[in-house]
Order: C-alpha cells, then sequence, then structure tokens
C-alpha cells in the first residue's frame, strides 16, 4: 500500500494550514498534496497514514478512498459499493458502522442511499464467503464513509477510529468546550512557533494552553490514544511500534514559556489535571484570577491567544461581567463593558504583545475599541467566527485614565 489517495477533512478555513502540516508530517511518503474544498488530498504509503494520525493536530480524520464514481439512483450508489473489495480491509467477524454525507445530491432520502452502502458492503461478504459482518453504530470495528456531492459518489475507510480531537487528556471540561483542532488552528492561524511566551486568560479546561505546551514539547498529540487502523486487516504492529517509539524519543524540554489562568478556579483544577494527563503540567504555569487584573506572565512579550466567553457565558468572564440580570440586552452591555475594558487593561499592561481573539462577534474591533490587523474567518462547530489580530501598543494618557484600576 505505498500510493494510497488520502482525504484529511477538516474545519472550514483550516485547509491551507493543514496541508501545510501533511507535508510536513507526512514527509516523503506524502505526494501531490492539495488543499481541497473542507479538507486535503494527497496519495501516501501506509507509513505516511500512521504518522498523520499520530501527528495531525489540524485534521479530523485520516480517509482512505477505495471508490469513486458518477451516480444518479440508489442502484448506482449500490453498485459502486458492492464492487469495492471490502474483504481486502477487514473480515466478516469484525463489526462495522456507514457514515454518510452529503452535498447537493439529488437523492431524495439519504437514510435509504445510506442503508444502500451498508447492504453492499453486507452483501459483498456473504456473496464470497456467506458470512455477513454485524453493524454496531456506537463501537464499530470499522467504519465506512460515503460522501455524495452532486453527480460522483466517494466511498473511503477511516484509519482514525474515533475522531482525531479526541487527544485521550480531556477527562475534565467545562460547559462549552474548544476542540482540540480547533486550538490548534488557532495556534497555526496566529503562526506562534513556540520560541516567545504564550497566555490564555481565559482558559477554561486548558484546551488551548496544553495545545500549545505540546507544541513547545515535541509531544505528539495522538500518543494517548487508538486508532482505527489498528484493527484494520494487514496491521503492521511492529512498523506502528516503531513509529511510537520515534514519535517519544522526540519530545524534550519546552522551547517557550506557556501560561494560562481563568477567573474560574474549579477550571484552573481542570486544567491542572488535563494538562498531568496530557505530560505537560511541568511545562505549563497555571494560575487562577481575573483576565481584567492579571498581569503578563513574562518580562518578555508574547503571544494572546483565547477564546473568550461570550452570551451567557459573559458572566463568567471578571468582574466587568456581573451584570444584574437581563437577557441579550444585557448580555450585549455586558460584553462591550468587559470587552472595553479589556483591551484597555491589555494597553496598559501588555505592550509589546499580540493578541489574538476568536469571537463569533463581528463588531467586537468596535466593542474593544482596538483596530485588528487581521481577521481570519474560523468555524467553532456550526458558529461562524472571526479570529481577530490586534497588536498591543502603550495606550494614550487618556485611555490610561479612563482605564480601572487593577
Amino acid at each position: 500500500m505505498n500510493d494510497l489517495p488520502l482525504f484529511l477533512p477538516c474545519a472550514a478555513g483550516v485547509e491551507s494550514w493543514l496541508a501545510d502540516e501533511v507535508a510536513r508530517v507526512g514527509g516523503s511518503g506524502a505526494r501531490d498534496v492539495q488543499a481541497a474544498r473542507g479538507g486535503v488530498r494527497l496519495a501516501a504509503d501506509w507509513a505516511a497514514v500512521m504518522r498523520l494520525n499520530l501527528h495531525s493536530r489540524l485534521a479530523q480524520r485520516v480517509l482512505v478512498q477505495v471508490g469513486h464514481g458518477p451516480y444518479r439512483t440508489e442502484d448506482d450508489v449500490y453498485a459502486a459499493a458492492i464492487a469495492v473489495p471490502w474483504e481486502a480491509w477487514f473480515t466478516p467477524r469484525q463489526s462495522f458502522k456507514i457514515e454518510f454525507t452529503a452535498h447537493q445530491s439529488p437523492l431524495k432520502s439519504l437514510n435509504f442511499a445510506a442503508l444502500r452502502v451498508k447492504d453492499a458492503v453486507a452483501d459483498r461478504f456473504r456473496e464470497r464467503g456467506g458470512v455477513r459482518p454485524d453493524v454496531d453504530t456506537q463501537r464499530p470495528d470499522v467504519r465506512v464513509f460515503a460522501h455524495l456531492g452532486a453527480e460522483q459518489l466517494t466511498l473511503y475507510v477511516d484509519t482514525s477510529g474515533e475522531p482525531l480531537f479526541k487527544r485521550g487528556w480531556r477527562a475534565d471540561k467545562g460547559d462549552a468546550p474548544l476542540k482540540e483542532t480547533l486550538a490548534a488552528a488557532m495556534l497555526a492561524a496566529s503562526g506562534w512557533d513556540a520560541t516567545v511566551p504564550l497566555y490564555d486568560p481565559c482558559c477554561g479546561s486548558g484546551t488551548i494552553a496544553i495545545e500549545a505546551a505540546q507544541i513547545a514539547c515535541g509531544i505528539a498529540p495522538g500518543l494517548l490514544r487508538r486508532f482505527g487502523f489498528e484493527r484494520l486487516a494487514g496491521h503492521d504492529a511492529a512498523a506502528w511500534a516503531a513509529i511510537q517509539a520515534q514519535a517519544q524519543a522526540a519530545r524534550h524540554a519546552p522551547t517557550a514559556p506557556v501560561f494560562g489562568s481563568d477567573v474560574a478556579h474549579r477550571m484552573v483544577d481542570f486544567a491542572q489535571r488535563n494538562a498531568e494527563r496530557a505530560g505537560v503540567a511541568a511545562a505549563l504555569q497555571l494560575r487562577g484570577g481575573d483576565a481584567l487584573q492579571r498581569m503578563p506572565p513574562s518580562e518578555t512579550p508574547g503571544v494572546l491567544l483565547l477564546n473568550p466567553p461570550y452570551g451567557e457565558r459573559i458572566e463568567a468572564a471578571g468582574v466587568a461581567g456581573r451584570g444584574r440580570g437581563g437577557r441579550e440586552q444585557a448580555q450585549m452591555a455586558q460584553a462591550g463593558d468587559f470587552f472595553a475594558q479589556l483591551a484597555s487593561h491589555w494597553k496598559r499592561h501588555y505592550a509589546g504583545w499580540t493578541a489574538w481573539v476568536l469571537s463569533p462577534d463581528a463588531k467586537l474591533p468596535t466593542r474593544m475599541r482596538l483596530k485588528e490587523s487581521r481577521r481570519i474567518p474560523m468555524w467553532n462547530g456550526p458558529i461562524e467566527c472571526r479570529l481577530f489580530r490586534f497588536d498591543m501598543v502603550a495606550g494614550s494618557a487618556r485611555a490610561r485614565d479612563a482605564a480601572p484600576g487593577d
């Protein structure tokens, strides 16, 4: 398996950074790397498949394309699926599940189309060996992905198993936790290269800070978990063990300090336990404290990177978030107070730092009374957000006088 067509899906807007990561991680085993809509396509050998699963911080999965062609009806879908040599990938003693997506498909019932793919996989095994594999929608041994475009059907075998954002260390989490893959995308977009300090003053359960600390320590994101390819036919356990050992040997002392803080001490405790599981407790400094009062954790300017609370969660932001009730209008007023005071605090005390803020609020720069130097579209699940960059310079005397006391 030296020339496998792969597709690595990712969040919208992350494709270019994922393409760079794939080329770096895949090495000589990855060829023809191209960013596409919603992911990256390439050709790779099996060793690169294993390395991409272990090392990719941005991909959602690593999928091997096993079928592709035109379709018009559900019968065409069945014919394409039964032609795939599924027996080369798993046995009838293993369970499987069909994952189905579509974009501009003319078929009326996507559920029926998914059922036809499932029947085709099972029928192929029965025709060749007399035994049908079981379907398990909860914990399947193998996941088969089918995607219907307007005219083309593509079939994939999943090599990841659980989505790659499930690193294996986040057992403690708060409300609306940020996915690890999105935190990694924020780090990639910011250009942080683990040579200057990084600080998340609204760290929650620690996702951004822990991802950054792992990068600073050269820790592969998948070292704590298992992967779907370990259950596929022909899995080379010895080659996989060698790749894991190489990743373990690449770990090193942190190349830059990473800091995190949160106004909720309960969340700091969560972050600390997550950091211990992730192997970065010694490389990450976590403290409780209000984002509006915390002073720079380093004498050397660095990068502020945060996904601050918004909506109902703004009440957990800090002293400026403690309002007297009300719903949407009160929340907007509270958000404006918090972000305006946060910007004033940064201007007074964080001169020379670069701040990156992820927010669904397109008017965030106005609320912060700052001019952004960049805004990068980014999706937090179904929520369209922007990653704003603010280059902090010392505030004017007027701004300093208007800022709240620390």
